[in-house]
């Protein structure tokens, strides 16, 4: 972890423990992405410590490897991707539940085709057989994959699947070893700006049904949730109005220098100026789940194997936390009333 990102959150927690005297410390895993801002929003704002809540952020790689720590309360909220991951521990009994939405549509994420397969390969039909990239085992980029696939009656086994890390795409796609990819801003703007992608499908346009797919979400210790209600809830109030002061910035509001100063300092990408000019990832103001999408997602993955039991529909979402946050902070209002920019409304 590079020393001012460590020295950042060790700040930030010492503020929040030394607020929160003798309450017990609220440990958030959050994976490094755009939209994660709302959390680091969240702690060097203060909106923590005016809940009186003492909070730790950890980095993780996914959100599939902190069910264990959710799981067993060493960890009481992580920030990720849906994933099959998350269906399957839930189906397996573990006390994890999806409790906020971090990230929804519109996502901006788009397959890119390599550049001279772009006359070749012109409908979903065309990919069978074909090198198509995808973030990870059971990731959402499997399900966005899974349903254009299904929309021309194919299957996820009618494709060479992928495994690789956004940055390995690039280069992929460059030596010519993958013919599509499924990328997500700010990898999806790079390749682009490189020349070794062509937008081609955006998977959120004619092609998923349930609109607006929730792709992020911040899942909780169900135990953790269940033993401290009113914790709970002052730590959902407060990440609310982190991911409300993310729209604002999301919009071009007057706090965007703001945020993209705080992104770059807690190491979500170096470079301010490319932050500035790519396309976020929107958000609902009051961090309601889409219901549908989530059955959605769970539908798909279950349809290609990847969820080994069914995890019982009403175990699946805490929607009581995003919508006393939401009575609580009231109704959202956009600063940029100019702002065409769809979500985060």
């Amino acid at each position: 972890m590079p020393v001012f990102r460590l020295m950042s959150l060790l700040a930030a927690t010492w503020l929040s423990v030394a607020s929160a005297g003798a309450q017990p410390v609220v440990t958030i895993g959050t994976v490094l992405s755009v939209p994660s801002a709302s959390t680091f929003i969240a702690i060097e704002k203060g909106y923590f410590r005016d809940a009186g809540v003492a909070v730790r952020s950890e980095n993780i790689d996914t959100l599939s490897r902190a069910m264990a720590l959710l799981a067993t309360n060493q960890m009481q909220l992580a920030q990720g991707g849906i994933n099959a991951g998350y269906f399957n521990a839930v189906g397996q009994g573990l006390p994890v539940i999806l409790a906020l939405e971090s990230g929804s549509t519109p996502v901006f994420h788009n397959f890119l085709v390599r550049p001279d397969l772009k006359d070749t390969i012109r409908t979903a039909a065309d990919l069978k057989g074909r090198n198509v990239a995808v973030s990870g085992p059971g990731s959402l980029s499997v399900y966005e994959l899974g349903v254009i696939l299904e929309n021309v009656g194919l299957r996820l086994a009618d494709v060479n699947v992928k495994n690789l890390s956004f940055p390995q795409m690039i280069p992929s796609l460059a030596n010519k070893s993958l013919d599509v990819a499924l990328m997500v801003s700010p990898f999806l703007d790079s390749a682009v700006e490189q020349g070794v992608g062509v937008p081609w499908i955006d998977p959120e346009v004619g092609q998923v049904k349930a609109l607006p797919m929730t792709s992020l979400a911040y899942m909780a210790s169900a135990d953790w949730i269940r033993q401290n209600r009113d914790i709970a809830k002052k730590v959902m109030v407060a990440l609310v109005r982190g991911g409300r002061d993310y729209c604002q910035a999301y919009h071009h509001g007057p706090n965007r220098g703001e945020v993209l100063d705080l992104m770059v300092r807690n190491g979500i990408a170096p470079d301010r100026a490319f932050l500035d000019r790519m396309k976020w990832q929107a958000r609902s103001v009051d961090g309601a789940v889409n219901p549908a999408s989530i059955a959605d997602i769970h539908r798909l993955y279950k349809k290609e194997g990847l969820i080994e039991r069914d995890p019982p529909a009403d175990r699946m979402i805490e929607a009581s936390l995003a919508a006393e946050a939401a009575k609580e902070l009231g109704p959202f209002e956009l600063i940029n009333k100019a702002s065409p920019l769809r979500g985060c409304r």
